[in-house]
């Protein structure tokens, strides 16, 4: 079977500034722009922790906690919160920095799932993770609540859809 990794071996920190072409008419980051990278920073940290290639297979709620301006920093922090079979959920933080007075301010947060797959496109077993800290202890916890809600809501709109083919 896979060996153990730690979550601190699957962190991924990705810095982008935000120029004029990432804004909408405000100066403010689009949403959609802010969404590409938190996929791609919790794509590398799931790749990174499976050493396979990962998809993208659901994303829970965002909530765009500040707007970030043309000229800020953005800081998004990535890691493997728990390993199930073949999927992972990863947690992002996004944090806001001015550059110019190093204010930084919590922007936004995400959680991710991916299944690592392999050259055929194929489900494929993940190696297990080790939470350490109080806070990685809780996150873990945490994810297999969220999982559980996740595949509870895939049921039911299974459910509402059965009833709409057999109820026109």
């Amino acid at each position: 079977m896979n060996t153990v990794k730690y979550v601190k071996d699957s962190q991924v920190e990705m810095t982008e500034l935000i120029l004029p072409s990432d804004a909408n008419p405000l100066g403010f980051l689009l949403g959609g722009r802010l969404m590409h990278w938190i996929d791609i920073c919790a794509a590398m940290s799931a790749m990174k922790h499976s050493g396979k290639v990962v998809v993208t297979a659901s994303v829970d709620e965002l909530n765009f906690l500040c707007p970030i301006k043309i000229g800020e920093v953005v800081i998004l922090k990535a890691s493997v919160n728990r390993v199930f079979r073949t999927s992972m959920e990863v947690g992002v933080k996004v944090f806001a920095m001015n550059p110019l007075t190093g204010e930084i301010r919590h922007a936004n947060s995400a959680y991710l799932t991916f299944v690592a797959i392999d050259e055929n496109g194929k489900p494929v077993p993940v190696p297990p993770i080790v939470p350490e800290t109080d806070e990685e202890k809780r996150r873990y916890e945490e994810a297999l609540l969220r999982r559980q809600q996740r595949l509870k809501h895939k049921e039911e709109i299974k459910n509402v859809r059965k009833q709409r083919v057999n109820n026109p």
